[in-house]
C-alpha cells in the first residue's frame, strides 16, 4: 500500500477580529524594559551637560562676577572664530593629529607585519607591543617627561652620554627635549601609545586574508613585495581607514599629553587645552563652552565618518562569513 504525499502546509489566515502585536504593546515595552536605566543614564552623563553647555555658550559670563551675567547670543563665536590662539590651536591640532596618526598607522603596519608571521615567543612579543595602549594617558606622559626626556637623568640624554663616550667625547652637551623640541617631544609620547591600537587593528585585517588567494599567489610566483602591493594592501584599505579615523578621534581630543609635558606652551596648545586655558585661567564661561561645542562639532564629523566605514566593514565581513 502506497502512502499518497501529504498536502503542503499552508498559513491560516488570522480572523478578521483577532489582536495583532503592535510595536508599542505591552511585549514590546516588556522587551525594552532593561535598556531604560542604561538610556536614561546615557542621557544625563552625556546630552544634559551638553544642553548645559550649549545654553552657557551663548551667556557673556565670567566666574569674577558670577551674578553679572547676561545673553550674548552668538557672540561668542563670533569671538572664537576670531581668536588667533584659537586659530593658532586649530592649526597645531591638525598638525599634531596628522602626524601621529600617519606615523603610528606606518609603525602599526609593520608591527603587524611582523606579528603576523610565526616564531618563538610570539605572544609574548605581542603582549609587550600592546602594553603601551593599556597605560593611563597621564602615566604615559609622565613616564616621558622624567624618565626619557629629563636633561640630568633622562634615558635619552644617558644614551647619548654613552653613545659620545665610545667616540671620547666625555662632556657631551645634555639637551632638554622637551624645550628644543616641544611639538615633536609630545608626538613621540602619543606615537608610542597609538602604535598598538594601529597593530591591533591592522593585525586583524591581516589575518582574516582569504588563505586560497594568499597560496595562489605564492603558487604563480608572486614574489613577497608584489603579495603585499597587490593583495595585501587592498585588503587592508577599509582597516587602514578605520585606524585613521578613530585614531583621529581620539587624538583631536588629547589634553593629557599636552598638559603633562608642555603645559600648552612653545606653541604646543591644542584645542583641548585652549578651551581648558579659557575656562580655568581666563575665567571666561560662555567662550570657553563656546569653543568646546565647535570641537564637538568637529568630532561628531569625524566620528560620522567612522561610523560608517566601521558599518560597512562590518557589512563586509558578515558577507563573506
Amino acid at each position: 500500500m502506497t502512502a499518497e504525499p501529504s498536502a503542503p502546509l499552508r498559513a491560516v489566515p488570522e480572523p478578521p477580529g483577532a489582536p495583532r502585536a503592535r510595536a508599542g504593546g505591552p511585549r514590546a515595552w516588556a522587551t525594552r524594559a532593561p535598556l531604560l536605566p542604561a538610556l536614561v543614564f546615557l542621557v544625563a552623563v552625556t546630552q544634559l551637560p551638553f544642553v548645559a553647555t550649549l545654553v552657557i555658550s551663548l551667556l557673556d559670563w565670567n566666574s569674577l562676577a558670577p551674578d553679572d551675567r547676561n545673553f550674548a547670543w552668538f557672540a561668542n563665536y563670533t569671538t572664537v572664530a576670531r581668536d588667533p590662539a584659537l586659530r593658532e590651536s586649530v592649526l597645531t591640532t591638525a598638525l599634531l593629529t596628522t602626524t601621529v596618526v600617519v606615523v603610528s598607522l606606518v609603525l602599526g603596519l609593520l608591527l603587524a607585519l611582523l606579528l603576523d608571521r610565526a616564531f618563538f615567543g610570539r605572544g609574548l612579543v605581542r603582549t609587550l607591543l600592546i602594553t603601551p595602549f593599556l597605560i593611563v594617558p597621564v602615566s604615559a606622559a609622565l613616564l616621558w617627561k622624567h624618565a626619557l626626556y629629563n636633561p640630568e637623568y633622562g634615558l635619552f640624554n644617558g644614551a647619548w652620554t654613552w653613545f659620545s663616550g665610545l667616540f671620547g667625547d666625555d662632556t657631551p652637551t645634555r639637551t632638554d627635549w622637551i624645550s628644543s623640541m616641544p611639538l615633536i617631544a609630545v608626538e613621540a609620547s602619543l606615537v608610542w601609545q597609538w602604535t598598538p591600537f594601529m597593530m591591533l587593528i591592522l593585525l586583524a585585517g591581516l589575518q582574516s586574508r582569504p588563505a586560497e588567494m594568499m597560496e595562489a599567489a605564492r603558487l604563480d610566483g608572486a614574489s613577497a613585495w608584489q603579495t603585499f602591493r597587490y593583495l595585501t594592501l587592498p585588503h587592508l584599505r577599509r582597516y587602514l581607514e578605520l585606524g585613521v579615523l578613530l585614531g583621529s578621534i581620539h587624538i583631536v581630543q588629547n589634553f593629557d599629553a599636552v598638559f603633562t609635558l608642555t603645559s600648552g606652551g612653545l606653541g604646543t596648545a591644542n584645542l583641548p587645552y585652549t578651551v581648558y586655558q579659557t575656562f580655568y585661567q581666563a575665567h571666561e564661561y560662555g567662550l570657553a563652552s563656546a569653543a568646546g561645542v565647535l570641537v564637538v562639532i568637529g568630532t561628531i564629523v569625524i566620528a560620522t565618518f567612522a561610523l560608517r566605514v566601521a558599518s560597512s566593514l562590518f557589512q563586509e565581513a558578515a558577507t563573506k562569513g
